[in-house]
């Protein structure tokens, strides 16, 4: 039992590290390497649901120095993050083995993809914020070589730019920690932390670097101009950057500091909750109006996630019960919407050489099959019944008039609003519009089959939002059992 955790990095490290050392001839080992660490990870993972929902907890140290450790730890809020990693690296692996078909380097991309992996998953299951760090600078470093996969000169500076945001934040990130430990000492998620050592200034202070040291990776403004800068990278990594990867872990990180660092009760003492529900606020209108000026589908599917990805922090900030339920199944809902609309955009780009929303014109007749899923992803962004991102939007407006910030609803309005704005028309284009280009062929099922998934998962998930193995039900019981009881 205490060595599932490390199974679970297993899963994705060993064939991380085979991978870098194999030709790139060697296609299939490669590929039966990646495919059968995601899909152990998913049974793993499928496994500890089961166990968790019955109140067990998965926990191991790894000895780093005397006296320093890694913590793991799976309780439900871990378990959450970890679903959603396992699913969507088992489909993006089974999208990627078809995209990268005949490219050059997989061994160097499959092996960093695989440590991409390793450290989210890491980050889901770190119990200590010294264990958090370790995780969250190697996801930095393990993402690098994935934004500059191509190696032309968009994609260096992209990477470049990356780091330059990365790496001050995890500065910031570590002066925090710092800052906390020397006074309150070495704090884990599953114990209270003592702060009354420190000042409110200080404890204020320190609050801001940690939303400052995470923010760059939730892609908080005005610290998100890394994320479209990084859409020169190839589908697959935009898809994994999106949904699972980078900017989930800085939500996730928030996540973890509001209820398990500071805890709600001194969050609403310090006053902190309202500025940065505010920040959540200004990057969620701010983002979808950079979205809405964006001509390449990638930008602005990546202006959207910078966005949607706020939605979560919107809702940890409230505090309320339907609103941290919003945010949290939202962690989960933007997951499988926002990858259906990458890996579409990756389908577009591959099969008909559409990159920008112009090329869109006709193509749903010509690819109806990717069409319908790029069309479910849009509906589910706005936040149209019954597709998942309603149910979030519904939980975060409740959550805002239970917390007293009926304002909440405006934001949510001007959202939706601004979201149809700038999906709606890429819609009229692939359907109603005399096709622009010639007839392409999108039957390529290792692309086609994870895209189906994920968008039937986007739509199920508001469907069956009211069953209690829907992620709206485990968001619910991680809520009620965990954080406000």
């Amino acid at each position: 039992m205490a060595a599932l955790p490390i199974l679970i990095l297993a899963t994705a490290l060993v064939p991380a590290a085979i991978t870098f050392f194999l030709p790139q001839a060697a296609h299939g080992v490669r590929n039966g390497l990646n495919l059968g660490g995601a899909t152990a990870k998913v049974a793993l993972v499928v496994w500890m649901l089961v166990e968790v929902a019955a109140g067990a907890a998965f926990e191991t140290r790894i000895p780093l120095a005397p006296g320093l450790f890694l913590l793991l730890r799976v309780d439900a809020l871990a378990l959450l993050f970890l679903a959603l990693s396992a699913a969507l690296w088992l489909l993006t692996t089974v999208y990627a083995i078809a995209y990268f078909r005949g490219k050059p380097d997989q061994s160097r991309f499959f092996g960093f993809f695989g440590l991409c992996v390793a450290a989210t998953t890491g980050i889901a299951m770190s119990g200590t914020l010294i264990s958090f760090f370790v995780f969250f600078e190697m996801l930095t470093l393990a993402t690098w070589p994935l934004v500059v996969h191509k190696q032309d000169r968009a994609s260096l500076d992209a990477g470049r730019l990356y780091l330059g945001c990365a790496l001050p934040a995890g500065a910031a990130l570590l002066v925090a920690i710092i800052w906390l430990e020397s006074a309150a000492g070495p704090v884990a998620f599953t114990e209270a932390t003592d702060l009354d050592a420190l000042a409110p200034w200080a404890q204020r202070a320190i609050f801001a670097l940690f939303v400052a040291g995470l923010g760059v990776k939730a892609a908080l403004v005005p610290l998100h101009g890394w994320l479209p800068a990084a859409m020169a990278a190839p589908a697959p990594v935009s898809a994994l950057l999106h949904a699972v990867a980078v900017v989930k872990a800085g939500a996730f990180g928030i996540v973890r500091v509001v209820f398990d660092v500071f805890g709600i009760d001194r969050v609403a003492a310090l006053g902190v909750g309202l500025p940065l529900a505010a920040l959540a606020s200004v990057t969620i209108v701010w983002g979808s109006l950079r979205a809405l000026q964006q001509r390449e589908i990638k930008k602005r599917l990546a202006f959207s996630t910078v966005s949607q990805v706020s939605y979560i922090v919107l809702g940890v900030a409230l505090i309320g019960p339907a609103a941290v339920t919003g945010g949290l199944v939202h962690l989960i809902h933007q997951g499988v919407t926002k990858i259906t609309l990458f890996f579409c955009a990756g389908i577009y780009d591959e099969r008909a050489g559409v990159k920008r929303i112009e090329g869109l014109d006709g193509l749903g007749p010509r690819m109806p099959v990717t069409s319908a899923c790029f069309s479910l992803g849009a509906l589910g962004m706005i936040g149209l019944p019954p597709m998942a991102g309603f149910v979030s939007k519904v939980y975060l407006g409740l959550g805002g008039l239970q917390s007293g910030a009926p304002w909440v609803l405006g934001v949510l309005a001007v959202s939706s609003l601004l979201n149809a704005a700038y999906f709606l028309p890429l819609l009229y284009r692939l359907w109603a519009l005399p096709p622009a280009a010639a007839q392409p062929d999108e039957q390529v099922w290792g692309l086609l089959a994870p895209t189906v998934v994920t968008a039937a998962a986007a739509l199920l998930s508001g469907v069956v939002a009211a069953w209690a193995i829907s992620p709206l039900g485990l968001a619910s019981l991680i809520v009620e059992r965990d954080y406000l009881r």
